[in-house]
C-alpha cells in the first residue's frame, strides 16, 4: 500500500488524539450496520475528482474550502463479533451544501460547489478505524440530510446511510422510517465539540 498523503496523516493524528476508541458506542457492535438503497447518485470514476482521499473540503489546486459547515466523521469497521476489520474500504458521497451533487443525473449538478469534492474513500488502518473531513449533511426536497456510504471488507459489503440524530425530518423521510429504532441508532450521527471541527463517529457492522 503507497505512503499516507499529508492530509491523511493529518487526520490519523488528530484521531488519535481524539481518542476515537473511546468515542465509539459499543452498542453499535452488537446489530449490523443496514443496508440501504444506494440512490441515484452514487458517482462513476469519471465523475469523480483526480484528487480522492478522505478530506472532500480541500480540493488539490482549489483557492478555497468548501461552503458549509465541516465536520469530521470517524468510525470503525467490525465484524460480526466485534473485532476490527483492518484495510477496509470506506466510501462515502453526499450533495454539497445547496443540495447539489456531482453527478450526471442531477439536474442541478453544474451548480455543484467546485471546491466540495463530492466523493471520497478511506482505508482503515490496524484498528479498523476510518475518517473523513466532510460537511455536514443538508436536506434537499424528498429527503433529510444523510450521507451514503459503502464499505468493503472480508469480500463483505455493505450500502448504507448516516443521517443527523434528532433530525425532525427524519421521520418524514421513507428511507429512513423503513429502518427499525436500533438501526437507527446505528447510523445516527451525534456530534462532540473538540474544540475543533464538530466530530461524529459511526462504527461499521458487516
Amino acid at each position: 500500500m503507497s505512503n499516507p498523503t499529508p492530509r491523511r496523516r493529518f487526520l490519523r493524528t488528530a484521531l488519535g488524539l481524539a481518542g476515537v476508541t473511546l468515542l465509539s458506542r459499543p452498542a453499535q457492535a452488537a446489530i449490523l450496520t443496514p443496508q440501504q438503497t444506494e440512490g441515484p447518485f452514487y458517482p462513476t470514476g469519471p465523475m469523480r475528482h483526480a484528487d480522492i482521499d478522505n478530506d472532500l473540503v480541500r480540493i488539490a489546486g482549489a483557492v478555497r474550502q468548501a461552503g458549509g459547515t465541516i465536520i469530521r466523521l470517524t468510525g470503525r469497521v467490525l465484524d460480526r463479533s466485534g473485532n476490527p476489520i483492518p484495510e477496509a474500504r470506506v466510501e462515502i458521497w453526499q450533495c454539497d451544501a445547496w443540495g447539489n451533487y456531482m453527478h450526471t443525473r442531477d439536474r442541478g449538478s453544474d451548480m455543484h460547489d467546485p471546491a466540495f469534492q463530492g466523493f471520497g474513500h478511506d482505508i482503515t488502518d490496524a484498528q479498523g478505524r476510518y475518517s473523513f473531513r466532510t460537511i455536514k449533511p443538508v436536506p434537499y426536497p424528498g429527503r433529510t440530510p444523510h450521507i451514503h456510504v459503502k464499505a468493503f471488507a472480508q469480500g463483505r459489503e455493505v450500502t448504507t446511510q448516516f443521517y443527523l440524530a434528532n433530525e425532525p425530518a427524519n421521520q418524514r423521510d421513507g428511507i429512513f422510517r423503513r429502518l427499525s429504532q436500533a438501526e437507527q441508532e446505528a447510523v445516527s450521527m451525534r456530534f462532540t465539540d473538540t474544540g475543533g471541527d464538530p466530530q461524529t463517529t459511526v462504527d461499521i457492522t458487516l
